[in-house]
């Protein structure tokens, strides 16, 4: 059997837009793809060497008005179908309605800010949901840190699973950035009386597409860092376990681990031995540092931010558009991607 290739687009030329565009271009001929359309809104001097990294690869850069050099859009934008939507918060929703009324367009994904895109999704926990659907929305990092935690050690399906509660510690803003960061410590507000931040908020609502309930409550804090998350979590669980923690973290192939204690040291190793600087597991767990008791599990993970949920974004398009082998096509690139121990 024989797949056409097909046209996508990246609206973002941003941390994620970048990043996505990097893996399609690694993997254009498995994924079947001709043409890789990058959005930039704007080009000027100080960005223009982001443009001709990419260039140099094989995207092509296109904007939402006539420049030299540049595609615009509206000539090209009836051939794309599919667009991973990486702009800034918002934008996304914003761009939904249009996206609606593109008559080719067969999928689109957004990021977790995009609440409401489509369905909720992350790779792992609720593939077959999302399989041919059109608009899917990628949950954030911290949802997929998470919401891996709980699956690794009370099931796919959480059926050991009693209550939990999570402390997500974030990171202010992304390494390039420099207009979010905090100078002290800033606690987020509890969007549901009952369940508390969004990232409790969205790992129900994601469980919701399996029809399964989960008894989650979160809060986070902002500190002035621009690297990786971490999360204190506090699972109790229906039974005590029947198998070792090194063997519940061993089936899962998006939880990494790693004996260190030091977020910056493992920040770095992603930076130097990772595709393209980042690291790509739902989390990273200090298996020596867990506290167990029969019915209980409690200890600190590292969440790496927005890598998670970038390799999320590439196994949504392989659901959504059916790519020929796709499970084969995935397992290769999460083996390629993924490090089990840092």
């Amino acid at each position: 059997m024989e797949q056409s290739k097909r046209n996508v687009m990246v609206n973002g030329m941003g941390n994620i837009g970048t990043t996505l565009v990097n893996i399609l271009l690694a993997y254009k001929t498995e994924l079947f793809l001709d043409k890789i359309y990058v959005i930039k809104r704007s080009i000027h001097p100080w960005n223009l060497s982001e443009r001709t990294f990419l260039e140099n690869k094989g995207a092509i850069i296109c904007t939402m008005y006539d420049s030299e050099g540049l595609t615009n859009i509206a000539r090209i934008i009836n051939e794309v179908d599919y667009i991973f939507e990486a702009t800034t918060n918002g934008v996304g929703l914003e761009n939904l309605a249009n996206y609606k009324n593109l008559p080719n367009l067969k999928g689109s994904s957004a990021q977790g800010s995009e609440k409401g895109f489509g369905v909720p999704f992350m790779s792992g926990v609720n593939d077959a949901q999302i399989s041919g659907e059109k608009f899917v929305n990628i949950v954030s990092c911290n949802t997929h840190g998470t919401a891996a935690l709980l699956t690794t050690f009370c099931g796919n399906n959480l059926e050991n699973l009693a209550n939990a509660d999570v402390v997500v510690v974030r990171r202010s803003e992304d390494l390039g950035n420099h207009e979010r960061l905090v100078s002290a410590n800033v606690v987020a507000r509890h969007l549901d009386p009952s369940i508390g931040t969004h990232h409790a908020i969205d790992v129900v609502d994601m469980f919701k597409t399996k029809n399964i309930s989960c008894n989650l409550t979160s809060s986070d804090i902002t500190t002035p860092s621009q690297l990786m998350h971490a999360v204190r979590f506090n699972i109790t669980l229906k039974e005590p376990l029947k198998k070792s923690l090194e063997t519940l973290i061993s089936q899962n192939p998006f939880i990494a681990t790693t004996a260190k204690f030091d977020s910056n040291v493992i920040f770095e190793l992603g930076r130097r031995y990772s595709f393209s600087g980042r690291i790509y597991s739902h989390a990273i767990l200090i298996p020596g540092n867990v506290l167990v008791t029969d019915t209980s599990i409690k200890g600190w993970a590292f969440v790496p931010q927005e890598g998670n949920s970038i390799l999320s974004t590439i196994h949504a398009y392989i659901l959504q558009m059916n790519v020929l082998d796709g499970a084969a096509l995935f397992h290769k690139i999460q083996t390629d991607m993924l490090v089990k121990e840092w």
